[in-house]
């Protein structure tokens, strides 16, 4: 399966623990800096490596949880956040385990993230206090026992987070036709196709299906000499592609499809509904998970969406657009909407999380191609095949 978007493995504990060697071991390079005094990391380093048996995966360096020097509160912030987006998390000590250990295992069960201990250093210092429920890897850098460590990683990271579900998986059989519709505009990337394109296309020759491309100009003469099983759009082009796809024919879009990977799917459903309560003045949260240029006459985000939902609502609306993964706004309950991308470059783990949050405050959220087709006026149709009995 194509998968970009590879589960982070995040290594966390205070100054001097050992985070950085740890990940030099891992990596058998010298990606993070090490020094005696503390606080050699300030900002989060980030390492791909390849793990047999798991596939790529991003391992994360963190600045130490007690940092107290005078840009300490906001590495600590920093590292926080890297917490939350954390499929596992590696909480590395030396010596014996103190507030700052027990509150980083407090902040990981707190927020469901599984998590070992490595206890670094064991050469100098043999661990004393016994620690129950946590399985602990006594460690050292000078003489690594890799194999140890990477059979915790196997055991601890969620198979969810390696080897996700496939798209359209029990939802299109093997030798069914499926149509992606796939616009050729200034949007557009030169020359490839997009990552959700491509996982769509990879997943449907796992299934046996057949994939047919076509551009939204070959659609209607492509659909008078054949009736596929199902039809994925971009979201942007659902009001056409509607028009001409017949409605026995089911049809959905790239952005919905991975709603259903990447998100909480029925979360999605009921906040989209939201769009009907919007009043004047109301602030709605655009959620962008990737980094691109901006474009403003065609950007989705910032452009088109803001577009069709002051005219389906008829109301002015207020906008804020957060881009990559950037942190979320301290005070959520201000916003009466928030809409969530499709996710394709980020994990999992790191869109819930997300939505949990909103959540946990009151707003409801919804996603780009549930928004697009509610403003349509096609979000039944276009989210039915979810809603029905998997094949």
């Amino acid at each position: 399966m194509v998968q970009l978007n590879r589960p982070n493995i995040g290594i966390f504990g205070k100054m001097n623990a050992g985070k950085s060697s740890l990940l030099n071991v891992l990596t058998g390079q010298d990606t993070s800096v090490v020094a005696q005094h503390p606080g050699t990391t300030t900002d989060p380093v980030k390492k791909i490596i390849e793990i047999l048996d798991v596939g790529p995966v991003t391992l994360v360096d963190t600045a130490g949880v007690d940092d107290a020097s005078l840009l300490g509160e906001q590495r600590v912030k920093r590292t926080m956040e890297s917490l939350e987006q954390a499929d596992l998390a590696v909480l590395v000590f030396a010596g014996e385990l103190d507030a700052y250990d027990q509150q980083l295992m407090a902040d990981c069960t707190a927020h469901n993230i599984p998590f070992f201990l490595v206890h670094n250093k064991c050469d100098e210092q043999k661990l004393q206090a016994e620690i129950n429920g946590v399985d602990v890897l006594e460690f050292s850098c000078r003489q690594p026992d890799i194999p140890a460590l990477l059979a915790l990683i196997k055991k601890h990271l969620p198979k969810s987070a390696h080897a996700p579900s496939g798209i359209l998986d029990g939802y299109v059989k093997a030798g069914e036709e499926v149509v992606l519709v796939i616009p050729v505009d200034a949007s557009a990337p030169a020359g490839r196709l997009i990552l959700p394109q491509v996982q769509t296309i990879r997943n449907l020759l796992d299934i046996g299906a057949v994939a047919v491309c076509v551009k939204d100009t070959e659609l209607a003469a492509y659909l008078k000499t054949h009736t596929p099983a199902l039809v994925v759009t971009d979201s942007q082009a659902f009001k056409y592609v509607n028009s001409v796809v017949p409605p026995f024919v089911p049809l959905t879009s790239f952005s919905i499809l991975f709603s259903r990977q990447k998100g909480d799917f029925d979360a999605f459903l009921s906040g989209t509904r939201a769009i009907d309560s919007l009043r004047d003045g109301d602030k709605i949260l655009i959620m962008e998970s990737c980094s691109h240029t901006v474009n403003k006459c065609d950007d989705i985000g910032r452009t088109k969406i803001p577009a069709w939902l002051q005219k389906y609502t008829g109301k002015k609306l207020e906008f804020t657009v957060l881009a990559n993964l950037d942190a979320l706004p301290e005070r959520l309950s201000q916003y009466k909407l928030a809409v969530q991308c499709g996710g394709c470059m980020v994990t999992r783990t790191q869109i819930l999380r997300r939505v949990e949050k909103l959540k946990s405050a009151g707003v409801p959220v919804s996603n780009y191609g549930m928004t697009i087709a509610y403003c349509h006026g096609i979000f039944n149709r276009v989210t039915e095949i979810f809603r029905r009995k998997k094949c």
